[in-house]
């Protein structure tokens, strides 16, 4: 058997979906991890035991993710392995809400990540959205009166993206500033952030207070997203976002 060397990058397993799996990926390797994308239930076993952590990213959902997901989560639990879910959609489809229900029901996650609609409809699960994007109705306020609850419930760190990010536990609440318009008018970067998060969570020598590293994450995402601002230029932005994030990791 092929001894796994614990000097290498951390591999951050993705069952993520296809939109945006190339940003994602290119978002790992820019922050220092390896992805890797497998998704086949067959094989998400034997990939997650090897990994530093795991990201569930329900975007694009099917069938055979979700069973990847079941085995996954599974695995990573017995192996102590930090798991991001990242709840897509669920304030607009209540299959995907029934999915993580399920999920959190039987399995632990160590971070909890959606937008504030997303969230809201964890919490209040009559709530509903169109689409994935946050609807208006949901605000700052909203987010902080909830956020503790939710932690408690499921005892997982909460991330609430928005134009002001939240990140909070039962204990603790924390605002995360900055960032840039485009950063929600491109696809794809809500994803990416739940990869840098998984990324972050793997470098356990580097930040022993997951809280703190999650923060970092958020913050380390929005800052490269503000120097990366390109207005009227989406194609431009997304790239000079990918080269922000590579070429700052000092202040990782």
């Amino acid at each position: 058997m092929c001894e796994i060397d614990q000097n290498r990058k951390p591999l951050i397993h993705c069952i993520t979906n296809p939109i945006a799996m190339n940003q994602s990926a290119n978002a790992v390797l820019a922050v220092g991890g390896r992805p890797m994308m497998a998704e086949h239930p067959f094989e998400v076993a034997e990939i997650t035991e090897t990994a530093g952590a795991l990201l569930l990213n329900l975007g694009n959902i099917s069938d055979s993710r979700m069973e990847a997901m079941k085995v996954s989560i599974k695995v990573a639990n017995t192996k102590g392995i930090p798991v991001v879910l990242d709840v897509v959609g669920i304030a607009c489809s209540k299959m995907r809400l029934r999915f993580v229900y399920e999920l959190l029901k039987e399995h632990a996650v160590t971070v909890i990540k959606g937008n504030y609609s997303e969230i809201q409809a964890l919490y209040d699960s009559n709530y509903r959205a169109s689409g994935v994007d946050c609807a208006d109705d949901v605000g700052l306020g909203e987010m902080c009166a909830c956020l503790k609850s939710i932690s408690a419930k499921y005892k997982a760190i909460i991330v609430a993206t928005g134009k002001t990010d939240v990140v909070a536990t039962d204990a603790a609440v924390e605002m995360v500033s900055g960032g840039c318009k485009q950063l929600s008018e491109v696809t794809g970067t809500g994803c990416m952030l739940g990869a840098i998060i998984a990324t972050f969570l793997s470098f356990k020598d580097r930040y022993k207070n997951e809280f703190k590293m999650v923060i970092k994450a958020c913050d380390y995402f929005k800052q490269c997203g503000k120097a990366a601002n390109m207005p009227s230029c989406p194609g431009s932005f997304m790239v000079r976002l990918l080269d922000e994030l590579g070429s700052n990791t000092e202040l990782i």
